[in-house]
């Protein structure tokens, strides 16, 4: 289906990503629907793309259930949203599990269930999960993140073949290491000797090939990350050995360190 002339909904768009795939979106002629905690930055960014801004906590049900009443039927959901969920998981309380699971997948999966409907009805329609690399490799002291990244890419298949031939497709995009924005560059941390990044423009790009072409899943990282994240999807002991060589054990101690003041 085609971006333009389409009412999409854009989750988490306060963050560097999300601002990112809304401006995009808007500049392909969508009418962007943004949401996100930030009053002031998502209203700003609603008026620079000619969008509307509409308030939601997507760790609240009710806060899930109030944004859809609030939007209405769209032609896209984009859930983007998403905590940083790094560190081991017994430096997590019960709270902050429950809040990363509820926004890194239990929403994106209600909004899925609330807005598939009318998309289904008009017989057209698109559903992008902003999902993660860590969605296919895990990682040391990211078991959380990575559980909330496994699930949404399943969920996203899963649901794609419930909707084959119902004119409505369902995508997965997921993004390597992003620079400039979002939680990685958030953290300062440096990725591995010799993996490059990418920028939130690529990934807002992954995100209008999702749409378009109806791809089920589309990976925005450099060639050998997306080798990498296939081998180690496959053969989970020797992505371990890598990952142990390359000392991503350390990178993800220091996101670690750096996303516990996000909680």
């Amino acid at each position: 289906m085609r971006v333009s002339g389409s009412t999409v909904l854009v989750t988490g768009a306060t963050g560097g990503i999300g601002q990112s795939i809304a401006r995009v979106l808007a500049g392909r002629g969508a009418k962007v629907v943004v949401t996100g905690r930030k009053v002031a930055e998502l209203e700003r960014l609603a008026g620079e793309v000619g969008g509307r801004a509409v308030v939601a906590d997507l760790a609240e049900m009710d806060g899930v259930g109030r944004l859809v009443d609030e939007v209405g039927a769209v032609d896209v959901l984009v859930a983007n949203a998403a905590l940083p969920a790094s560190g081991a998981l017994t430096e997590f309380t019960a709270e902050q599990v429950e809040r990363a699971l509820a926004v890194n997948l239990a929403a994106p999966v209600e909004l899925a269930r609330a807005l598939v409907p009318s998309m289904v009805a008009a017989r057209r329609g698109h559903v992008v999960l902003i999902g993660s690399l860590a969605g296919k490799v895990a990682s040391a002291h990211s078991s959380l993140y990575n559980a909330t990244k496994f699930g949404l890419r399943g969920f996203a298949l899963g649901l794609r073949e419930d909707l084959h031939g119902s004119g409505v497709g369902v995508s997965i995009v997921q993004p390597g290491f992003v620079r400039d924005a979002g939680m990685f560059a958030d953290t300062g941390a440096k990725p591995p000797a010799g993996m490059r990044t990418v920028s939130p423009e690529q990934v807002a790009a992954g995100v209008v090939r999702a749409i378009e072409e109806n791809r089920a899943e589309v990976n925005v990282a450099p060639a050998e990350l997306r080798v990498l994240s296939a081998v180690g999807g496959a053969f989970p002991a020797l992505s371990s050995g890598l990952q142990r060589r390359m000392s991503n054990d350390e990178l993800m101690r220091r996101m670690s360190a750096a996303n516990r003041g996000k909680r």
